[in-house]
């Protein structure tokens, strides 16, 4: 196995300026052909509304299965902080970021479920995955209540 070229772990690294500016980093899988499910959570993602500014808050949760790669995490970290000034509705965000998880992992498999808070007293959830999930896998919920508001 080869070591990974990373760039930005172990240095003081700054926010991207944008999503295309981020640079999403792989480091190779230690257990190649073994079945099981890699999560990522992030509870306080932010990003714009691209017609107002004003900010849109969702909570994040990322499953795939591996197969060469892993996502460095540190690299995935500043992707997701990227959006906090782009301005995208909330489909295009959850979905941009599968995608581009998906094109740099080429995964087993992968999911995101997008719990965007309300705006105009309306909560959106976006759900995306690449196909069903494979056989054998324990899948657990992703955990994240349906938005009840305050009662």
């Amino acid at each position: 196995m080869t070591e990974p070229s990373l760039t930005l772990l172990g240095r003081k690294t700054g926010l991207p300026a944008s999503p295309d500016a981020a640079v999403l980093e792989t480091v190779p899988n230690p257990h190649p052909g073994s079945l099981y499910l890699v999560r990522f959570t992030a509870p306080e993602f932010t990003s714009l509304c691209p017609i107002t500014g004003q900010p849109d808050f969702a909570h994040l949760v990322i499953d795939y299965v591996p197969d060469r790669s892993l996502v460095e995490s540190k690299s995935l970290k500043l992707y997701l902080g990227s959006y906090r000034n782009h301005g995208a509705f909330h489909e295009d965000c959850t979905l941009a970021i599968a995608k581009r998880l998906v094109d740099a992992l080429e995964p087993q498999w992968l999911r995101i479920g997008g719990y965007w808070y309300p705006r105009g007293g309306m909560p959106i959830d976006v759900f995306y995955q690449t196909d069903a999930p494979p056989t054998g896998l324990w899948l657990p919920d992703q955990g994240v209540p349906s938005y009840r508001g305050r009662g």
